[in-house]
């Protein structure tokens, strides 16, 4: 399997990540998703699973942040358009970002599941995307943990694949 994600000079475009415009900002934080290309899906996947997360986040806040969740995804599925993350045009299970956690919580915020964009507050950080290709569809409702969703996935997994995608601060 393999992801592709467009950069710009090695990093994610300005226009997913803090340096975006005010109007597609909530709370901040950029809410329009990136355009994620996907080939090589396993003919035997029954479904896809995607997160977004930054491991730079720990020395900021004391943990890996969730940028975005999404379960049940088609394995047909070779283009997640910009904005899916929102808009969920492809009709997956959304999960809950860190928005959502105790941290901020903001639970009851619509942007609290789905996608919430790269805002590094002092460096460049990596956010690491990861698909995964699973041979059952887990029993996930919207509004999952990310633990749950790690549990759930757990010996189901028949090809992964990850990129990384830099932000500037």
């Amino acid at each position: 399997m393999k992801l592709n994600v467009q950069l710009n000079n090695g990093l994610l475009p300005d226009q997913y990540t803090k340096h975006c415009s005010n109007n597609s900002k909530h709370l901040n934080f950029p809410k329009v998703s990136f355009p994620i290309e996907i080939t090589g899906v396993p003919e035997n996947a029954k479904t896809l699973v995607l997160t977004l997360t930054d491991l730079d986040a720990v020395p900021v806040c004391g943990f890996e942040w969730i940028h975005w969740l999404a379960a049940n995804i088609n394995p047909k599925t070779t283009l997640i358009p910009e904005n899916a993350g929102q808009d969920n045009p492809l009709n997956w299970t959304c999960g809950y970002n860190s928005l959502a956690g105790k941290y901020l919580d903001l639970k009851n915020d619509p942007m609290s599941m789905g996608y919430v964009g790269p805002a590094p507050p002092d460096d460049i950080h990596n956010y690491t995307l990861r698909l995964f290709a699973l041979d059952y569809k887990p029993n996930l409702m919207d509004g999952f943990w990310y633990n749950d969703l790690m549990k759930a996935i757990k010996g189901h997994i028949i090809d992964q694949t990850e990129v990384n995608l830099p932000v500037k601060a």
